[in-house]
């Protein structure tokens, strides 16, 4: 196989992989030990930034320490494409959740708004924030809140007035 194509499926395994990471992390760390970071996030703040915000930053320099580890020594490098599928999983999860659930980017409000599957995953994220269970994945919220956040008749409560 070519090193180019080898890398591709290295970084396109590792974001599919961090799906089930990320449903496990905030199910048994956010929602456990973690909760005091976590808790911010189901909570009304006052600004931009809250204490959740961490997390990422945690994951991120994790992922920064395992390409670092990739570029240093050749037997690793596989550890580039890894990262680079993390960081690229990190950077969807951070445009839904962020942009799109929750609208704290630019551009989050506009995508909601014409997108059928944006709404979804906001429904079934909010329905997360209600009763602080299912669904715990992002990308791919499995799970009953999932399957009751189809479209119905109903008018969509998480869309905002034009």
């Amino acid at each position: 196989m070519r090193p180019w194509l080898r890398r591709g499926a290295q970084a396109a395994t590792a974001f599919v992989v961090m799906e089930p990471v990320a449903y496990a992390a905030h199910r048994w760390v956010m929602h456990g030990p973690g909760e005091a970071w976590h808790e911010s996030h189901h909570r009304s703040r006052p600004g931009l930034v809250e204490k959740n915000d961490l997390y990422p930053v945690v994951f991120a320099a994790g992922t920064v320490a395992v390409m670092a580890a990739g570029a240093r020594w050749p037997r690793a490098r596989a550890l580039l494409a890894v990262g680079a599928g993390v960081t690229a999983y990190g950077a969807a999860y951070a445009f839904v959740h962020d942009g799109i659930v929750h609208r704290r980017m630019p551009g989050g409000a506009a995508v909601a708004g014409r997108s059928a599957l944006a709404r979804r995953l906001a429904r079934a994220h909010r329905r997360h924030h209600v009763a602080s269970g299912e669904p715990f994945g992002m990308l791919v919220p499995l799970g009953a809140a999932w399957r009751e956040s189809a479209p119905t008749s109903v008018p969509d409560a998480t869309a905002r007035p034009a």
